[in-house]
């Protein structure tokens, strides 16, 4: 890197990256979004009838790839349907690729 600016910019972007790296780490999240990915939409109880999860623990690990808007809600009913949602957390990986790119001199 060759200024402090271009190393603040790569650091802020890499913090702001590091929520979803962490959701993608865990084997039980990275299933639920494969599960997601073959199926439009599932509700908590759907899930767990692919899954040998318990319902709370489903809904504890969507309530994390929600958070970095991985997954998104929709209430119907009584009843919330997940979806997966890639176009955000994509944009977060583009954004550190591109500063990874244009500030990081790699030896």
């Amino acid at each position: 890197m060759t200024d402090t600016n271009e190393k603040e910019q790569f650091l802020e972007s890499f913090r702001n990256a590091t929520p979803l790296f962490q959701a993608l780490a865990d084997p039980v999240r990275q299933e639920l979004i494969l599960l997601l990915a073959e199926h439009e939409r599932l509700n908590v109880n759907e899930i767990s009838d692919y899954s040998p999860m318990s319902r709370p623990t489903i809904s504890h690990h969507l309530k994390i790839l929600k958070q970095v808007h991985l997954v998104s809600s929709e209430k119907k009913g009584t009843q919330n349907y997940y979806k997966l949602e890639v176009e955000r957390p994509l944009e977060q990986l583009k954004e550190l690729i591109k500063v990874i790119e244009a500030e990081c001199i790699f030896e």
